[in-house]
């Protein structure tokens, strides 16, 4: 499972024209989810999305989670994430979780992320949306949950 989070003053998904979900300060979190993708992937990621110090202390440093700031979360799926563009010019998807598998594993990381008392909007799972993005620094880091059978050296 891959999120891109980037850092927000706030953010909206439109569908259609119509907004159906809007934050304030906090993250807009871009949702890939691979093939071989489980629950506990999604727990990680939702626990490291809670946890990630990535806004600023008193003294400007990046040392302030989302849930000291009582930030907001905006999911948003993207199956793009887990595109393969070794060969050729069009990218394939094959890595990407089928829609069976990957809402249910969505719909999990939103369930965790609000086990954490977090306010998430989120758009509509593949649906074609519109996301408006206020990037604040900008800050965006990448986490993917693959990381967690590596080791620390």
């Amino acid at each position: 499972m891959r999120a891109v989070i980037q850092r927000v003053s706030q953010a909206s998904v439109e569908i259609d024209d119509k907004v159906v979900g809007r934050i304030g300060n906090g993250f807009v979190v871009l949702l890939g989810i691979m093939t071989q993708d489980d629950e506990k992937d999604a727990e990680y990621l939702a626990t490291k999305t809670a946890n990630l110090r990535i806004f600023e202390d008193d003294d400007g440093k990046m040392n302030v989670s989302l849930l000291e700031i009582e930030g907001e979360v905006l999911v948003i799926s993207q199956f793009t994430l887990y595109s393969d563009t070794r060969k050729g010019r069009r990218p394939s998807f094959i890595k990407a979780a089928q829609p069976e598998k990957a809402e249910p594993l969505y719909t999990s990381y939103i369930s965790y992320l609000k086990k954490f008392n977090i306010k998430v909007a989120t758009g509509v799972f593949g649906a074609m949306m519109m996301v408006n993005i206020q990037n604040n620094g900008p800050v965006t880091i990448i986490i993917d949950s693959e990381e967690r059978h590596r080791s620390r050296k």
